[in-house]
């Protein structure tokens, strides 16, 4: 993993799978629910997923203790295989706010992939970047755990 900054998050992985199933990992609800929020449920009917530019997606994440998490937003650009860019907002963000913006690049290494996570907008105070950052880490070792599975 790479440096987090105090106005957004990157982080590099490699994972031991290729580039067309590490992208699909993105953008199949089955796949996306399964390593999404880490150990949290995604249930199947509250997950959409409308890869393209201009089209939205939503989940629900049901967390123990904490209950709903709904996150969204709308996919700015997609590049199948290589590249997503998508918005991401959550339930605490004020309605006039877009949310910060996500890119995901995806290089291939032949049987591996590398991932690079982007995650700007300035909406976060350094201190929830941080936390977001160890959220998005683990988010990627159940990616990870996943990939092996297929």
């Amino acid at each position: 993993m790479s440096e987090n900054v105090s106005d957004g998050i990157e982080i590099t992985r490699v994972f031991d799978a290729p580039r067309a199933l590490v992208y699909r990992a993105w953008t199949t609800p089955e796949h996306f629910a399964a390593w999404y929020g880490g150990a949290a449920e995604i249930p199947l009917d509250r997950i959409s997923l409308d890869v393209r530019p201009g089209g939205a997606w939503s989940l629900v994440m049901l967390v123990p203790g904490h209950g709903e998490m709904p996150f969204g937003g709308v996919y700015r650009e997609v590049v199948e295989p290589e590249r997503l860019v998508f918005t991401l907002k959550d339930a605490s963000a004020p309605a006039d706010v877009e949310g910060e913006i996500v890119t995901v690049t995806f290089t291939d290494h032949g049987d591996k992939t590398e991932m690079v996570f982007t995650q700007r907008g300035g909406n976060l105070t350094a201190e929830q970047y941080e936390q977001a950052k160890g959220g998005w880490a683990h988010f990627f070792d159940t990616l990870a755990g996943h990939l092996a599975e297929r």
